[in-house]
């Protein structure tokens, strides 16, 4: 086993030596203190929440005009370009998102999406029709109209440029006209109803022709709330206030991006006073949250906590047996009461009973002695049956990795345990370099609609599959899932995608997370969309 010591690099030292200064006096010291609680009142409370505010004050008082808002956030992103980064809170979408806007917003009090920066969009009755309406007086930062062609072009580039849901996108929409410049009709080759959907991420995010092509170069200009003031890779990002912004200037002066090695020491930095707002999703810290009535915006998701499976040719995962080995070997709940001292925070089904796509279909088994004869078949056909573990610095999340340890190798299995010294170091790792067997990952399938993501993790044409196994199956079944219109039938669906889930084993599902973006009690005007991702235009700080 190869537990590496993690140390901090001297930048590193000098970020969360300098987080407690980013923001004197931005946090309220009136904030409750009482200790997260444990046990089974845990796993209550965290799935009776569901998507939407937590504990915000409705009645704030007039806002407060000025200031910085500084948040601790969970990994920095690799670019501000909606075609190269993922569009959700873990992997940079809240910066994403108040510097371009998006067309639509996905509103979890009224659960559907709602026109943003677009008017309006309206829908064929068989929904391959639809039919987008944009608003008068929208302009990019550079002083340039966000018009019909703009949004046909900013789409355009982000399929040429492969960006993270292009393929689901290029797989559906077979035109885009532009009759005149408010509207923007798309034609899909099949039925979707929540398309919609689509245009609350990346490809709803709409870039100016001045920001030039992906890559080296790139500069973001969109028609969000902020634009691009200051980016230091490693440390921070600031974003400066949009005076023209379209749905009125900004609050706030700024918001300042602060990067930090662990979600541990984000927390005990937002704890400290030394930033505004930071991101949880263990479940002991979640309920910390919870019990200190912090408030903040909640999106649960299920497959949150699984290790992915590498089935890339020369890996150990391309042999189905072992892969079937590896999930015989494991048992979720035995994981999580390592991991959190609750077993019941495993969960080896893609959708717990809290979801409203949670069926019956069962999930994979736990048979330790099938999974051994399964190693030892594969071991004397010359397979190799040593397994790197890829890891995240947690203090749980290693625990995690040590009990998955065990129990794969109490099957015959070698690991190569490593923990990531930072969350970036386990994103590049796992998604760029794709050196690793079993990686600590989140699926992230959401409660609005977890098709996206569906498509781009468990199909031959996702983009964030990252070397698990695809099959046609999966695909025809995904595909399927899609197109049904009622939820009758897509539970029918669903049932069998766990059925498919469990035979083709891309990846070992330990549990769910709740997504939880917290921030001070003097911190009001957040408004949530999809991906956990929040729009900063309303914000303000009392």
């Amino acid at each position: 086993m190869d537990i590496r010591t993690k140390r901090l690099s001297p930048r590193l030292a000098a970020v969360l030596a300098a987080a407690a200064l980013i923001t004197t006096g931005c946090a309220s010291s009136g904030d409750d203190t009482t200790s997260g609680s444990t046990g089974d009142s845990t796993v209550a409370r965290i799935q009776d929440l569901s998507d939407g505010m937590v504990n915000v004050t409705e009645d704030a008082g007039p806002p407060v005009e000025g200031g910085t808002l500084s948040f601790a956030a969970y990994s920095e992103p690799k670019a501000l370009d909606p075609a190269e980064t993922i569009a959700a809170v873990t992997t940079g979408g809240t910066e994403l998102v108040n510097i371009y806007d998006s067309l639509m917003r996905y509103d979890t009090t009224e659960q559907k999406v709602v026109p943003e920066m677009a008017k309006d969009l309206e829908h064929s009755d068989d929904y391959r029709t639809w039919t987008l309406t944009l608003r008068d007086g929208v302009d990019f930062s550079d002083g340039t109209p966000v018009d019909a062609g703009a949004v046909k072009a900013s789409q355009e580039r982000y399929v040429a440029a492969k960006g993270p849901e292009a393929g689901l996108w290029a797989a559906n929409v077979v035109d885009i006209s532009i009759p005149d410049d408010k509207t923007v009709v798309y034609t899909l080759n099949k039925t979707w109803p929540e398309f919609d959907l689509m245009l609350t991420s990346g490809p709803g995010m709409i870039v100016a022709a001045s920001a030039g092509a992906p890559g080296d170069g790139f500069t973001p200009v969109g028609a969000g709330p902020f634009t691009l003031g200051e980016w230091r890779p490693g440390e921070s990002m600031t974003l400066d206030a949009n005076p023209d912004y379209w749905n009125g200037k900004p609050h706030l002066d700024a918001v300042k991006f602060v990067y930090m090695p662990t979600m541990e020491v984000s927390k005990d930095t937002f704890m400290g006073g030394g930033v505004d707002m930071t991101f949880v999703r263990e479940p002991d810290d979640v309920t910390e949250m919870l019990d200190r009535g912090m408030p903040g915006y909640v999106n649960m998701t299920s497959a949150g906590n699984v290790y992915i499976i590498n089935a890339a040719p020369g890996r150990p995962g391309a042999d189905p047996r072992i892969r079937k080995a590896i999930q015989l070997a494991v048992d979720p709940s035995a994981v999580a009461q390592r991991a959190y001292g609750n077993p019941e925070f495993g969960e080896g089904v893609l959708f717990p009973e809290y979801s409203r796509w949670h069926t019956d279909a069962p999930g994979p088994t736990f048979d330790p002695e099938a999974a051994k004869r399964l190693v030892a078949e594969a071991k004397a056909d010359g397979v190799n049956t040593t397994l790197v573990s890829i890891n995240a610095p947690e203090q749980a999340r290693q625990q995690q990795a040590l009990a998955l340890e065990a129990q794969l190798e109490a099957v015959g299995f070698t690991v190569d345990t490593k923990i990531m010294p930072t969350i970036g170091d386990q994103i590049r790792v796992i998604a760029a370099e794709r050196d690793y067997d079993l990686g600590a990952w989140g699926l992230a399938y959401r409660e609005s609609d977890p098709f996206p993501k569906m498509f781009a993790t468990l199909t031959s044409d996702g983009k964030q599959t990252y070397g698990m196994p695809t099959s046609p199956e999966m695909d025809a079944l995904v595909n399927r899932f899609q197109t049904a219109t009622d939820m009758d039938q897509k539970l029918q669906v669903m049932a069998q995608i766990q059925q498919q889930v469990n035979e083709d084993v891309p990846f070992i599902n330990l549990g769910y997370w709740a997504e939880y973006t917290t921030w001070h009690k003097n911190v009001h005007g957040m408004v949530g969309t999809s991906n956990s991702m929040i729009l900063l235009g309303d914000a303000w700080k009392a």
